[in-house]
Formats: structure tokens, C-alpha cells, sequence
């Protein structure tokens, strides 16, 4: 670590300013790093934030907590007074080390965003220029706030990407954002965040769309930065588990306003207010076992199997009846790329799923789950193995095998309506009549939740919670037995979660549905599955019912996935770093 990091945390974790023009009184050491009063933002006729007040002294980390369309994101932008000149209107105070925000000049503004303040946001990629190499982007920042050379920037760049874990950092540098992966762009934005040792880190949703064991490596180097740089950290999220493993306290929101605010173990262990406890309560567990019934793989809310079934799909013998298969991979194989470049992303897999069963499949980025998927649905040719629908074996898309896409706006075409994106497979099975097909999609958006009078609409009208209901109906509008879902939650809030794995939950029961869901969240994994697949590196290391699965983990690749799951208890969250930490050493 360089002199100046640790210069930096010794002088703030003293409670001193550290700015070279600062005042260095008492008085402005006890003031605190972060205070807002009466914040009010308005974008026309909607009001966003409504009249929140809260402060964060040196060195602390707030989580601010709530659904999606609670505020969360428009106070992160308010502190560094990102909505100036966008037509928002902005009232009430809001000081951020030393300086009063709303009345800020432009060029107190730039001195402090990224110089005092500096922010993490949640999708790198529209973060970083794709034109330039990671060090130069870094560099740049650094020389924005300083007085350095062009030598004395491009070290300070490969410093700190050493110092936020990128391995050869100095020949990294050199790389552009697509040749680094998911978790390591969102590292290159915490290095240029702290390339200047900001006072204030605002992370905005950092680790929402990373894999588990990334999410965890993220939050530990959050941690880790914050304890030894005296950092304070205001940390956005909407998940609550998140919050848990890396802040003192937390502020929940609600349309705009403040609903619960207090040291993170309080909050959490014993909420006050309903809207905290029913968060809580759509927190999904990976130390909970599924509910018997809840989206059981037999259609029946009991649980148990059709008439004259054993369990698990078998006869009254105990053997698994042939027709219970309904999907069976048998030594797929995937390759991509050419000559000394061709590589293996899905290796001598085979598994089988059966009639009303959920199978879930869990893996870090990289580890071949999407591939898998596209292969069982017919979207990519395997280079070896076979799929067989219902005992044949079958090549390209089946209407009785379908998929719900991860990303709804990018599976939805922006210049269609959603009726029309619904009625795609009713047409292309030979449906006519334009009164049917539009009254079978009414149909369809009514039974997934949504208005049937909104065949018209477009996605852009819809929230993310609906668009991933839309993908759903389309599903099911092939009359599939079989559904793949291809990290469909991910991208989701906790309560918007639960509402649509409780969906697909209603839909297996009623219609008999087998559904593949693959994921990365290893807890609303277990709350959804039969079976879970572990895959690694293409291969599949190990299988098995879920609850033995999670309870009694084989293989050290999956004690390592579920050591990296955030937990809701705060105590429990430093005994899993610590965990996590000898795992990585072992």
C-alpha cells in the first residue's frame, strides 16, 4: 500500500480534513461528512425524493435500502448535484465535505466529484469509454483533480488497480473495458473512484449484476478499503443482504421517503415498521429450506405426486416412469472460437429433468449455466451430445421447450408492442385469426399479472418487474412443457423478485410446467428447486437433491459458492468474510 492511502487513512480515521484548503479547526472536524436536510426532487410532475433528511460522519457507511422506484439512486445522484441541468428540480440542503452542493459553483462542483466525492456506478460499461484503455481513463481522472504528470498519473493508475485486486495491473492498464470481465470492470471503477483518496464513496448498486463469489469479493474489497483509508462509504442497494454485509446503518426507503433509519443490527434483527419487515420477509434464505408444495415439481400444492406416483417423479415401484422425462442432455458439449483459441464453455454434461420438476443450475459468469440453457432450448447446436424432448432427440427451437430471457429489454423489440411480441409464437404455429390471437394474449398478460387492455402498449411503458412478466406470457404462449429461465431475476428487485418466482411457482402448478432455472443467486435457487446442478468451468461438480445440496455441499467449489452468499445477519456477515478469507487461502 503507498504512503499516501495510508497517510490518507490515518488522517481520517482521525476525524481531519483532508483536503489542503480544509479548515482544520475542532468545529470543522466534528462536522460531518455527509448532511442532507429536507431533500426534494421533483422530474415534473413526479416527486422522487419527498423531504428526506439523514447525515454519515467521516468513516461510516450508510446503506440506503428499498424497491426499485424508492429514490435510492436519485439522492445518490443529488449529493454531487447530478441532476444540475437536467430540468429536475432539487430543493432543501445538502452538504458534502464542506461544500453546500445546491449552491456550488461548477468548478467547486468538479473539485468535488471525484476529488472529495467520487462515485461507483451500477453498470461499468456505461461508465468507462470503450475507445480507451482502462490506466488512461484512470489517469485521466487523476490529472483532472492534480497537478501530476502524465508518468506520475499513469503510475498512480497502475497503483491503485493493484490495489483493488487486478492481477499484472501494469500490463492490464493497457487493456479496454471489453477484454476485462464483469467483476474486474467494476474493480477499475473503484480504482478510478479512489485514484484521488476521496472522503466520500458512493456506490450505487456496485454488485448488482455479478456473480456470488464476485458480489462477495466486491463487498470484502469495499470493506477492506474502508477500514484501512477511513473512507465513508454511502452504499445503494436493493438487496437487503448486501446492506448487511457491508454498512453501520441503514435507511430504508419507500416513495421517496425515509420509512426506517437505525444501526444496521436493529433494522434487521427487529424492524419497526411493516414495510421493513415485508423487505425482509422477500429476502430469499440459503439456510431456509424450500417450502413443501411451494412450486412443487408434481403440479399440487400438497406436494405430492399425480395419482399413483412415488416420489420424485417415480411409479408406485419407486422407478422413474419414462414418460415423467420431459428434457435429457446426454454429453453435451460446446465449443466456441478456433484453432489454438477454441475452448470448451460446456463439457460432457447430462442430466435429465422430469414432468413439473424444478432443476436449478448455479455457477459463477463463465462457468457455461447460459449455454447450457440455449443448448437445452435449441437456440445453439451442441458440438457433441444430444437433447431429447420427451425421449427424441431433437435439434433446433420446439415449442414445447422455451426460455424467459435474463434481460427483458433486450428480449423484447422496442418498436413492437408487447401484444405483438406475446402473439409471436401463436402465429408462428399457424394462428390466423386476428381476434383470436388477441384475445389469447389478453388471456396470457391476464394470467401473468398484468392489464389484457395493454396488448398496445410498448416495453419502455412498463417497469422491469412486467417487462420479465411479458417474456413469460410469450413463454407460455407456445403451450411449452418445459421452461428454461435464464437468470430471470436477476436484475430485479427483492419484493418484484418474489412476486415473479412466486409467478412461475402458480404457473408449475396449475399447468404442470418443468422448469430449468438457472442463476447465479444460490438463495433463491434453493427456494425454487427439486434439484440443483453446481456447474464450474463447463462441467457439472456435483448433483443432487437441493437440500442436501446446500446442507451437506461435496464439493469445495460449492461450500465456496455458499460461503460467498451475503447474510441478512450482520454478526453472521463477519463470520462468512472470515470464512471467505481462509477459502481463498486454502
Amino acid at each position: 500500500m503507498s504512503d499516501s492511502i495510508l497517510s490518507a487513512g490515518r488522517r481520517k480515521g482521525a476525524g481531519a480534513a483532508s483536503g489542503p484548503s480544509s479548515d482544520t479547526s475542532p468545529a470543522a472536524s466534528a462536522a460531518p461528512l455527509v448532511e442532507v436536510s429536507g431533500l426534494v426532487v421533483d422530474f415534473g410532475g413526479l416527486r422522487a425524493v419527498d423531504g428526506l433528511s439523514f447525515r454519515l460522519e467521516k468513516g461510516a457507511a450508510l446503506g440506503l435500502v428499498g424497491e426499485s422506484g424508492s429514490g435510492k439512486s436519485t439522492v445518490a445522484s443529488a449529493l454531487l448535484a447530478l441532476h444540475r441541468g437536467t430540468g429536475a428540480r432539487v430543493d432543501g440542503t445538502v452538504r458534502v465535505a464542506g461544500v453546500d452542493v445546491r449552491r456550488a459553483s461548477d468548478g467547486e462542483l468538479r473539485g468535488l466529484r471525484g476529488g472529495k466525492a467520487a462515485m461507483v456506478f451500477q453498470d461499468p460499461l456505461s461508465s468507462l469509454d470503450p475507445y480507451y484503455a482502462i490506466g488512461d481513463q484512470i489517469a485521466e481522472v487523476y490529472r483532472a483533480h492534480t497537478r501530476a504528470s502524465r508518468r506520475a498519473a499513469r503510475a498512480r493508475a497502475v497503483h491503485v488497480l493493484d490495489r483493488v485486486g487486478i492481477p499484472d495491473a501494469a500490463r492490464r492498464s493497457r487493456s479496454r473495458p471489453h477484454e476485462f470481465s464483469g467483476g474486474m470492470r467494476q474493480r477499475a471503477l473503484i480504482a478510478m473512484a479512489l485514484a484521488c483518496e476521496p472522503e466520500l464513496l458512493i456506490a450505487d448498486e456496485p454488485t448488482t449484476a455479478l456473480d456470488v463469489t464476485v458480489q462477495a469479493q466486491i463487498l470484502d474489497l469495499l470493506h477492506t478499503l474502508r477500514h484501512e483509508t477511513g473512507t465513508g462509504l454511502l452504499l445503494v442497494t436493493h438487496d437487503v443482504g448486501v446492506a448487511a454485509e457491508s454498512v453501520d446503518e441503514v435507511l430504508v426507503m419507500r416513495h421517496g421517503r425515509a420509512v426506517e433509519h437505525g444501526p444496521v443490527d436493529a433494522v434487521l434483527g427487529a424492524p419497526r415498521e411493516p414495510y421493513t419487515r415485508e423487505l425482509l420477509g422477500a429476502v430469499p434464505r440459503v439456510d431456509t429450506p424450500r417450502t413443501a408444495g411451494r412450486t412443487g415439481r408434481t403440479g399440487r400444492e400438497d406436494g405430492a405426486g399425480p395419482e399413483g406416483a412415488g416420489p420424485e417423479g417415480a411409479g408406485p415401484d419407486g422407478a422413474v416412469r419414462p414418460d415423467d422425462v420431459v428434457l435429457e442432455a446426454v454429453g453435451l458439449r460446446r465449443e466456441f472460437g478456433r484453432g489454438k483459441r477454441r475452448f470448451a464453455a460446456v463439457d460432457d454434461v447430462s442430466l435429465t429433468v422430469r414432468r413439473g420438476e424444478t432443476l436449478g443450475v448455479v455457477g459463477e459468469s463463465g462457468s457455461g449455466k447460459t449455454t447450457l440453457g440455449r443448448m437445452l432450448v435449441g437456440l445453439l447446436e451442441p458440438t457433441a451430445g444430444v437433447v431429447r424432448h420427451e425421449g427424441r432427440e431433437r435439434s433446433g427451437v420446439r415449442p414445447s421447450v422455451q426460455m424467459v430471457f435474463q434481460d427483458p429489454v433486450s428480449s423484447l423489440n422496442p418498436r413492437r408492442s408487447v401484444g405483438e411480441s406475446v402473439a409471436d409464437p401463436l402465429r408462428a404455429r399457424g394462428e390466423k385469426d386476428e381476434g383470436r390471437v388477441r384475445g389469447r394474449v389478453r388471456e396470457l398478460l391476464e394470467r401473468v399479472g398484468l392489464d389484457g387492455a395493454h396488448y398496445d402498449r410498448y416495453p419502455h411503458e412498463f417497469s422491469g418487474g412486467q417487462r420479465q412478466r411479458v417474456g413469460i406470457a410469450r413463454a407460455l404462449a407456445a403451450e411449452p412443457r418445459v421452461i428454461v429461465c435464464d437468470e430471470p431475476v436477476s436484475a430485479l428487485d427483492v419484493t418484484t423478485q418474489a412476486q415473479v418466482v412466486a409467478l412461475l411457482g402458480e404457473l408449475q402448478r396449475e399447468l404442470g410446467l418443468a422448469l430449468v432455472f438457472v442463476a447465479h443467486d444460490l438463495a433463491v435457487v434453493r427456494q425454487v428447486s427439486d434439484h440443483v446442478a453446481v456447474m464450474r468451468r463447463g462441467r457439472i461438480v456435483e448433483h443432487g437433491p437441493a437440500d442436501e445440496v446446500y446442507e451437506s455441499p461435496r464439493d469445495p467449489y460449492t461450500r465456496q459458492l455458499l460461503a460467498a452468499v451475503p447474510a441478512l445477519d450482520p454478526k453472521a456477515a463477519v463470520r462468512r468474510r472470515a470464512e471467505r478469507k481462509e477459502l481463498s487461502q486454502a
